[in-house]
């Protein structure tokens, strides 16, 4: 009992994502996949951070 429902709102879920055309953004895409980033999304690497901040804690 109860199946009916979840399975009714799979097929919902299952029939937006199908027929849906979502809006992309295609430089963004081609940025993330190419590894280039933009002067804006530039920063530290994150495990340099955390190396200096836990190097008093290295025995």
């Amino acid at each position: 009992m109860g199946r009916g429902r979840a399975k009714a709102k799979q097929a919902k879920v299952a029939r937006e994502l199908k027929y849906s055309s979502p809006s992309m953004d295609l430089q963004a895409l081609q940025s993330e996949l190419s590894g280039g980033r933009s002067s804006a999304d530039r920063r530290p690497d994150d495990r340099l951070e955390l190396d200096d901040r836990y190097d008093d804690y290295r025995g």
